[in-house]
């Protein structure tokens, strides 16, 4: 039975296995031996192996020469390689790995050995698969790699761009990532004409370039340089020069050494902004396909946060115009210094809803009005002149009724018209009285308190009078304050962005205004007001001031 076992696994067995005697002939194979070295079934068996299976120098097939395996294993110690090889019926050569071993001492055939042995070919084969495999996928990690730092370098740029509405500073910030990642030096022209100006430039190297961009008589265009502006200005694509490298450095190309430029438009549909140079010297490599459309892409993007900036300004500038045609010509008041001040924000769009007003109403009283309208853009300023136009409309059409009264019928009219989501104001008005006084009454409509300064210096937020916003609750009864003024006594009203900032509390800019109002307070209205917008304002808000000045004392 054991025998039996052993004939089965041998004839069965995946990997070739024959035994040679002590003269090297074959005396028995497997069939996986005789299919592997391409013998017909039985015809293995009584073959020399050391003389029909191993090479031999001097055969002509330039194969090296092997040892027997009888010698491998005289001394009775099994033998192994894995670069052999075996010669197939045809005389063709078969790559294996084989195992030798002495055949066992109690054997009926004497001594000798058994060789077991597979193909490695295919072996080999599937592992060189498997490292061109693995090649390609280490040349695809690699390149995914650069991929996502090249998404993650443009997205920085992307940055830089949007992350400022001052086109200058975008531009600078811009040039500094272009170099050394794209060039060794990047210059961005801008302009209508044919001859635009430098705006930004950098370059890899400290010092080489002067601080400004714009002095161009140190440091002029080269010719060529400025023929390609021209051309790319005019419509013309993207522009690709090679210089001599030995050029005097009294120009920009000389300065900086440069050996190859390219010039990029900075266009967006058929709107050329300006152009975008990028120079390698003599040691970069030169410019490649995949460069170029970089550069092209980086164009694209930078003309398109120029054209954000354009419109965004051309919109801050309608709307800063629209508001200031309907702020008010203020009134000649006998007896009465008015002066009035608006400043739009600076930086953005944060235009619109401050307002201010004077006007006359019935018996020479004088109504002063400061305002503010929830919202930053053109459509509340015009809520604010509906708003505006309202109260004017409200207050001359029953000039009997007090401040509060005004403000509460103006509350009810903007729930029912939408005039404004939600706003703020100060309904003042002024009334000349005996000898020259002048009395004062006011409401609140969650505004900050209007600001009296004495002829003294004594400084007076006046806080009575207060109510909600309007638009908060409609019809709610709305107090109204009132005092005498003394002679030469100011009056300020003002909108938030005078005494409210991101850095500044509302509680210490009230604090900063009276104390600078204390010292100025000398100055003629139109001056004061100016000087408290220019000292005391925000610049990202709008800041709108009206006041009024009783005469002195005689």
């Amino acid at each position: 039975m054991g025998d039996a076992l052993m004939s089965d696994l041998f004839a069965g067995a995946r990997a070739g296995m024959y035994a040679v005697d002590a003269h090297g002939v074959v005396i028995a194979c497997n069939p996986w031996a005789e299919r592997l070295l391409g013998y017909a079934p039985h015809t293995l068996i009584g073959v020399n192996a050391d003389q029909a299976l191993h090479p031999h120098s001097g055969d002509g097939l330039r194969l090296p020469a092997q040892r027997s395996v009888l010698e491998d294993v005289a001394l009775g110690k099994r033998s192994s390689g894995d670069r052999a090889v075996l010669l197939r019926a045809d005389g063709s050569a078969l790559q294996v790995w084989w195992s030798a071993a002495p055949l066992p001492s109690d054997a009926r055939h004497g001594s000798g050995a058994v060789v077991v042995f597979h193909d490695v070919s295919a072996q080999r084969e599937r592992d060189g698969q498997r490292a061109d495999r693995y090649a390609h996928s280490e040349t695809m990690r690699e390149q995914a790699e650069y991929d996502l730092a090249e998404i993650a370098w443009l997205a920085e740029v992307t940055l830089a761009l949007v992350s400022t509405l001052k086109a200058d500073e975008a531009l600078r910030r811009l040039v500094r990532l272009l170099v050394p990642r794209l060039a060794d030096t990047a210059v961005i022209h801008l302009g209508e004409s044919h001859t635009p100006e430098r705006t930004a430039w950098a370059h890899h190297a400290p010092d080489v370039l002067p601080a400004h961009p714009s002095d161009t008589h140190s440091l002029p265009d080269a010719p060529a340089h400025a023929e390609a502006l021209g051309r790319v200005m005019r419509g013309d694509g993207i522009q690709h020069l090679t210089p001599p490298t030995d050029r005097p450095g009294s120009d920009l190309l000389g300065a900086v050494g440069a050996a190859e430029i390219v010039v990029v438009p900075l266009r967006l549909r058929t709107t050329t902004f300006g152009a975008l140079t990028l120079i390698r010297s003599a040691a970069g490599q030169p410019y490649n396909e995949a460069d170029r459309v970089v550069a092209e892409e980086v164009a694209r993007r930078t003309a398109l946060g120029l054209e954000n900036t354009r419109l965004h300004t051309a919109q801050a500038d309608i709307a800063a115009t629209l508001q200031r045609a309907l702020l008010t010509n203020l009134p000649d008041v006998p007896g009465l210094e008015l002066a009035a001040h608006y400043q739009p924000a600076q930086h953005a769009a944060e235009v619109g809803g401050d307002w201010y007003d004077a006007f006359p109403l019935e018996g020479g009283d004088t109504a002063l009005v400061i305002g503010d309208v929830t919202g930053h853009d053109i459509q509340a300023a015009s809520r604010m002149s509906e708003l505006r136009n309202m109260l004017r409309a409200l207050a001359v059409d029953r000039p009997e009724e007090r401040p509060g009264q005004i403000l509460r019928r103006l509350d009810t009219a903007q729930a029912r018209l939408s005039l404004a989501d939600s706003a703020t104001t100060v309904l003042a008005r002024l009334r000349p009285g005996d000898a020259g006084s002048w009395d004062l009454a006011w409401s609140i409509a969650g505004h900050p308190p209007p600001l009296l300064i004495t002829a003294d210096g004594t400084t007076t937020y006046l806080t009575s009078g207060k109510s909600l916003l309007l638009g908060v609750r409609p019809g709610t009864e709305r107090p109204t304050a009132g005092i005498q003024l003394p002679p030469g006594a100011t009056l300020l009203l003002y909108t938030d962005g005078l005494i409210e900032s991101r850095t500044q509390s509302l509680d210490a800019g009230m604090t900063r205004l009276r104390q600078h109002i204390t010292t100025h307070q000398h100055l003629p209205l139109p001056q004061l007001c100016a000087q408290l917008a220019r000292e005391l304002g925000d610049t990202r808000d709008d800041i709108t001031l009206i006041a009024a000045r009783t005469p002195p004392r005689n």
